[in-house]
């Protein structure tokens, strides 16, 4: 399996092709159940078991992992929502199949068991959960037992990631089917799913041809890596210009071109304000310091072409000067990181930013830096995601929006998800180094979007290599190690 991302609707599509192509969808549930009944018995011995179905078809794999389990030995338990001749299509079928007692939906439905398989909602669920299932998704949060979901945990929306209401299932495991959904990937979905299995039951790989969303990794952008070749020098590997501010905010950008050169540029050069050239020559050793004045110096500087990426923002300051700075390298043909300070500029007018960006660039928010240069867009968007997408759409160019759950979108609507950045990473001067390693990246000559994917992913690995205690300085630091395993796998 790769790493689409497929949304409810285009789920329901997945098993309709499939049903189409002749599986029918009495055998996908059958499957399906089948597939967490094997994730179960892989995990734990024969024990009480409360297996809790909805309803509709999450409860029809209910029925399935229930009968299932009790072949395996398990001491099953079973509780439906709802009236046993309510139940239609393929879930009434499965509820004929299993010939063990079945009890009401209570709060104390989970009893003594000390395994719970919650069948209740899946990824379509429309509204909170309440009476009777509220009830019996707050006794699984507070009881002792492993939660095992079916597709998503009970009360959370399969697209935005995010609870419906107050109550929520919190699982130990979630088994889904297929291909991940948004829920899966993004906060706080993710932590609410614990480990995310996805089970193949049968549908046809071609169904996810329809994907423009996808779970970052190396199978994304690993065949475009710009990895030296035998005959390489360092002006093949481009030459990456990390803007700085001025004397007393100076490290940022140090911490960027540290990135930058770590992710493999063949030169780095710091831009100096006159006021912090010596601050920075003191620090800078394979860096160079190249100093400029004002917006015009640095256009002067980009006249150069050899200079073919620039990564501005992080401790430039905030105001008419950084707006200035931003023109003179839009105006320039080098490809951009835009961070930090660089956005929050155009905060007044954000507008006036995007009439200066281009495919080539790459803007780097957190969602207090998103929210001033794309103000309402995720307030009014179901999901990260899909403000992600309209952002990048409005500037034209890749978007990346910080976070546990980084999204990172192009203007022709692909997007992915990050989930591997580890919360070491929330530490002063980890985002500066991501902008200096897209910019690394940038000037090695990947495409926006490829440096944006891949920046991203090596950041977060290097931060897991590291552990606990990661500061900063630490993450260009670990990109060799990580590199390294990258290329020999």
């Amino acid at each position: 399996m790769s790493g689409e991302i497929l949304t409810v609707e285009e789920c329901y599509a997945a098993d309709r092709y499939a049903a189409a192509l002749g599986t029918p969808t009495l055998t996908l549930m059958e499957n399906a159940g089948r597939a967490i009944a094997h994730e179960i018995a892989a995990r734990f011995k024969p024990c009480k078991a409360a297996v809790l179905c909805g309803p509709g078809n999450n409860g029809g794999d209910g029925f399935v992992v229930a009968r299932l389990l009790a072949g395996r030995g398990f001491d099953v338990r079973l509780s439906l929502l709802g009236a046993l001749d309510a139940l239609k299509g393929d879930a009434a079928e499965m509820a004929a199949r299993w010939d063990g007692a079945i009890g009401p939906l209570s709060g104390d439905c989970i009893g003594d068991a000390t395994l719970v398989v919650d069948a209740l909602f899946g990824a379509g669920l429309s509204r909170p959960l309440d009476g009777e299932a509220a009830r019996a998704a707050e006794a699984m949060n507070a009881s002792d037992a492993k939660i095992i979901a079916v597709d998503v945990p009970s009360g959370l929306q399969g697209d935005s990631g995010k609870p419906l209401g107050d109550a929520c299932v919190k699982a130990d495991v979630t088994v889904t089917f297929f291909r991940k959904k948004p829920a899966h990937v993004l906060m706080p979905g993710r932590a609410l799913c614990g480990e995310t299995v996805v089970a193949d039951i049968g549908i046809p790989e071609a169904a996810a041809n329809v994907c423009s969303l996808f779970e970052n990794g190396p199978a994304l952008w690993r065949a475009r890596y710009p990895w030296p070749k035998s005959d390489a020098h360092k002006y093949a590997r481009g030459h990456c210009v990390v803007v700085s501010g001025s004397m007393q905010s100076t490290g940022a950008a140090r911490l960027a071109a540290r990135g930058a050169l770590r992710a493999g540029a063949g030169l780095v050069s710091v831009a100096s304000p006159p006021d912090a050239v010596a601050v920075n020559a003191a620090q800078l050793t394979a860096i160079m310091v190249k100093p400029f004045a004002g917006a015009k110096g640095l256009a002067d500087l980009l006249s150069d072409k050899r200079l073919n990426a620039v990564v501005a923002g992080p401790g430039c300051g905030v105001g008419r000067a950084t707006q200035e700075l931003v023109g003179a390298i839009l105006a320039s043909s080098a490809a951009a990181v835009l961070d930090a300070d660089a956005l929050t500029s155009f905060a007044g007018d954000p507008k006036a930013l995007y009439l200066l960006l281009r495919d080539n660039a790459v803007l780097t928010p957190h969602e207090g830096e998103f929210e001033r240069i794309f103000p309402g867009v995720l307030a009014h968007s179901q999901s990260k995601i899909e403000a992600v997408r309209a952002a990048s759409a409005a500037a034209k160019c890749v978007v990346l929006l910080k976070g546990a759950d980084t999204v990172i979108a192009a203007p022709d609507g692909r997007a992915a998800v990050n989930t591997n950045a580890p919360p070491t990473l929330a530490t002063a001067g980890s985002g500066d180094v991501l902008a200096g390693i897209i910019g690394g990246l940038l000037a090695q000559g990947m495409n926006a979007f490829d440096a944006a994917l891949a920046g991203t992913w090596l950041h977060g690995e290097a931060a897991n290599c590291f552990g606990i205690g990661l500061i900063a300085e630490d993450i260009p630091e670990m990109l060799p190690r990580v590199l390294q395993a990258l290329h020999s796998s």
